[in-house]
């Protein structure tokens, strides 16, 4: 959807047709793996995930050089991580997930789909940082997790607000409250945990813009001066705010530092938990 939009936009900007390719396998390695392996002219970009550049390298081998060849160019948006269980669900606020967590006589759920996602990354930090035990259930992909949710065969999950909007809107999921930095206008009422009672539990999840490690200097900075002009259409604006995404942008060097701080950050829980791809 991100890439989607931007490429709508990019299109009447640079009059070039700009399509989008989608290139599934390995949550993202097979996607820059193409990159990688892609001529530098700047005619090839990916729209890379958080986990691509910071949690997937430090949980396994990749085919490429996470540092050489991919040159990260813009970050562009940000998806807004919210709490949701099913509509029948007792769990009304984030205690009192973090209250069932702590009572040994039961079990409590959260579905994830994938190590290293951001998913399991909250369901390990919230369990952590509250001192409860909370067990994973594995999916393949988002659909059968809000399913088996909204039925009540499992109790929670953290993840992306777009994937969740169309059952929190027809009553199936309930959002209980954000794990992002923020809250959505879209839902401006519920709690952000972080400002809510515990510091420091924010899980970003963006999505940013590379580019071939041996692209020319003049082309980075032309992508990233175009993918900038593009966040500030009043048409990719509208359309992030109706689809749950928060609009970033900015300078090649402070994505670098997003970079980063995300990959120290993710590496010590990984490390600390001993997560291992599945």
């Amino acid at each position: 959807m991100v890439g989607r939009i931007l490429a709508d936009q990019l299109s009447k900007q640079i009059g070039q047709n700009v399509v989008v390719e989608n290139r599934t396998g390995g949550g993202g390695v097979v996607a820059a793996q193409e990159l990688a392996h892609a001529n530098p002219d700047g005619h090839t970009i990916l729209l890379s995930s958080m986990g691509i550049l910071t949690i997937t390298p430090q949980m396994q081998s990749v085919p490429y050089d996470v540092e050489r060849d991919l040159l990260p160019v813009a970050n562009i948006a940000s998806v807004y991580n919210i709490l949701v269980t099913g509509s029948r669900s007792p769990i009304r606020r984030w205690q009192d997930l973090a209250e069932m967590a702590k009572d040994r006589s039961r079990t409590v759920t959260c579905a994830t789909v994938g190590a290293g996602s951001s998913q399991q990354l909250s369901c390990i930090l919230f369990a952590a940082m509250t001192g409860g035990q909370i067990t994973q259930i594995p999916y393949r992909g988002g659909a059968p997790a809000i399913l088996d949710i909204s039925t009540g065969r499992v109790d929670v999950m953290f993840g992306n607000m777009p994937e969740f909007l169309g059952q929190i809107r027809d009553g199936g999921l309930r959002a209980v409250a954000y794990g992002a930095s923020e809250a959505s206008p879209l839902i401006s009422e519920l709690p952000v945990i972080s400002r809510d009672g515990l510091p420091g539990f924010v899980i970003p999840s963006w999505f940013g813009v590379v580019v071939p490690g041996r692209t020319p200097g003049v082309m980075v900075s032309r992508w990233n001066a175009e993918l900038n002009r593009a966040l500030e259409a009043p048409e990719v604006q509208r359309r992030f705010t109706e689809n749950g995404l928060q609009r970033l942008g900015g300078s090649r060097e402070s994505f670098l530092q997003q970079i980063a701080a995300d990959r120290q950050r993710w590496g010590e829980i990984i490390r600390e938990h001993n997560i291992k791809p599945e």
